[in-house]
């Protein structure tokens, strides 16, 4: 007999842009277990340090809470420096024993931030203030490069786009999107 192997959790977009000044983040609400569909309206975003950050999370769902709640402890104590929570929680995230086995990814945005963390210690700020993670990360950061390039939209309504284009392309994406705005 073979190895057995956990079956692979999937499921979710997140994306988060910043345009004149406002910032959206947004994601769908599918998980799926394996080519199982589990659920079709989880909710992935949670707003952070008295609502000026907004958070989403790729990957398993324990795994993303307890990040988020260690970073939600690194912004309070950091008294909401989004930079500086993001680039403690992934060093800590890279070098606690328990933490490095956490398999998540998060996305953030303030009004004039949007960062990546990974727990390879990563923080990431795109050059473009789009942040995309998730199976249909990349199919929705090209549809919203392309609406921010050459359209008017406002962040939210590219975010919202966005995600419907991801959701036509990605089997594990779906269109119950949740987005929140600063």
């Amino acid at each position: 007999m073979g190895q057995q192997t956990k079956p692979l959790i999937r499921s979710t977009t997140v994306l988060g842009v910043i345009r004149d000044g406002r910032a959206a983040l947004g994601s769908d609400g599918q998980m799926t277990l394996g080519n199982t569909v589990l659920k079709h309206s989880t909710r992935k975003i949670r707003s952070l340090y008295q609502g000026r950050i907004i958070t989403g999370f790729a990957g398993a769902t324990a795994d993303a809470v307890t990040l988020l709640d260690r970073f939600e402890e690194k912004l309070d104590a950091y008294g909401g420096r989004l930079e500086r929570a993001a680039v403690e929680l992934a060093r800590d995230w890279r070098t606690d024993k328990y933490l490095r086995r956490l398999e998540a990814m998060l996305a953030v945005v303030s009004q004039d931030k949007a960062l990546i963390i990974s727990g390879t210690g990563d923080v990431i700020e795109p050059e473009d203030s789009i942040v995309a993670i998730g199976s249909g990360s990349m199919y929705a950061l090209a549809a919203a490069r392309s609406l921010l390039r050459h359209t008017s939209l406002s962040a939210r309504d590219i975010v919202e786009e966005s995600l419907k284009i991801a959701a036509d392309i990605c089997i594990y994406t779906n269109d119950h999107i949740v987005i929140e705005e600063l």
